[in-house]
Formats: structure tokens, sequence, C-alpha cells
């Protein structure tokens, strides 16, 4: 069993891939294990994650820089509120989107991702595990076309295209890639299994 500290686990992809839905499910699942684990999502519900979510409503509204801006201010106080008081109370923080979408989701916009990794890096606590959840962009469009509120500044599906190989390209130790086109059981067992291994270790 690992030290008692804090565990930052990081679900990532497209939209439609499932974040939220397998998110919600691994809080369960660790609930039921005996863990204290926690839930954030971005953007936030704050003032920053607020303003990216009218916006998001209008195509036009914002250019590439200003959204890579508010991500940023949104990211800054999540991190500082809510992510690493979670952390330093030894808690396992399961976070629905991270640093992670806006590489890819702005850097299929023209921002060079290294740029965009190191402005988040130099304040964003570091992730455990990542798992990128991958889905065919026209899937997962089909999946998130009964929502209410549409986010026209990424939800295209030739966009999202982009913005898939950039997620596609994350390796490394930390990173998890799943295929999020299956079933949700399937895709919550793959993700339990893995969590559970190293959070046993």
């Amino acid at each position: 069993m690992r030290p008692r500290k804090g565990i930052l686990i990081v679900l990532e992809g497209i939209d439609g891939a499932g974040k939220s839905t397998q998110a919600r499910l691994l809080l369960r699942r660790l609930a039921a294990e005996g863990y204290a684990a926690v839930y954030f999502r971005e953007p936030t519900a704050g003032r920053w994650g607020r303003k990216i979510k009218k916006l998001a409503r209008r195509s036009d509204a914002l250019s590439p820089e200003e959204e890579l801006e508010l991500f940023l201010k949104d990211r800054e106080e999540n991190v500082r509120k809510n992510l690493k008081p979670a952390l330093a109370r030894g808690k396992i923080v399961i976070l629905d989107r991270y640093y992670f979408s806006t590489i890819a989701y702005q850097g299929a916009k023209g921002i060079p991702p290294a740029r965009i990794k190191r402005l988040n890096e130099k304040f964003a606590a570091r992730p455990d595990l990542v798992f990128i959840l991958d889905i065919a962009p026209g899937k997962g469009l089909e999946r998130i076309r009964t929502r209410k509120r549409k986010d026209l500044l990424f939800e295209k599906e030739d966009y999202l295209k982009k913005v898939r190989k950039i997620f596609r390209r994350f390796r490394g130790r930390t990173f998890v890639h799943l295929d999020a086109g299956r079933p949700r059981a399937e895709v919550h067992r793959d993700i339990a299994v893995r969590v559970l291994s190293f959070l046993h270790d």
C-alpha cells in the first residue's frame, strides 16, 4: 500500500469521450474501497470558468490566445483553491480535464503545444495518472448531440480530429490510453484496475 499522500488522477479526451461519466464511476468505486477521494472539473464553476462556458456558446467569441489566457486563470485558481489543498490533506483527487486539454485544444488552433505546456507547468500540480479516453470525433459528437448547451468554440468534427491527434501524442509512464468507444462498464473496469493497482503498489 502506498504511504498516505495526495494522488492526482486526470481524465482527458475530446468531447463525448465519457470523461465525466468515468470520473463519477471512479469516485464511487474508490469510496466503496474505503479511499478518501474528491472530484473536480475544468473549466471550474469559478469566475473564470463561468466566463469560459458563457463565451464558448459563440464560435467567434475568443481568439486562441484569449482562450488560453482564460484557461490559465481558471486553472491557477483551481490549483490554488482546490487541488493543492486536497492533495496536502492526502486525498485522491479525480480531475475531469486538466492542462493536457489546453495543450490539445488550443494547440489545435495554432498555439505551440510546448509553450502551453511550459506555461501550465509553472504552477500546475503534476498528475500521478492521466487517462486519455480516445474516441472518433464523429462518435463523440453523436453522444453529446442532445446537450442543451453547445460549445461552438470546440464541438466541430474537423477541429476535434486535430485535437485527437495531439491527445494521441502524449506518452510516458503517467499516461494510459484507452478505447472510449466501448461500453462504459468496460472502460470503467480498465480504469479501476489501473488505479487500484497503482494505489496498492
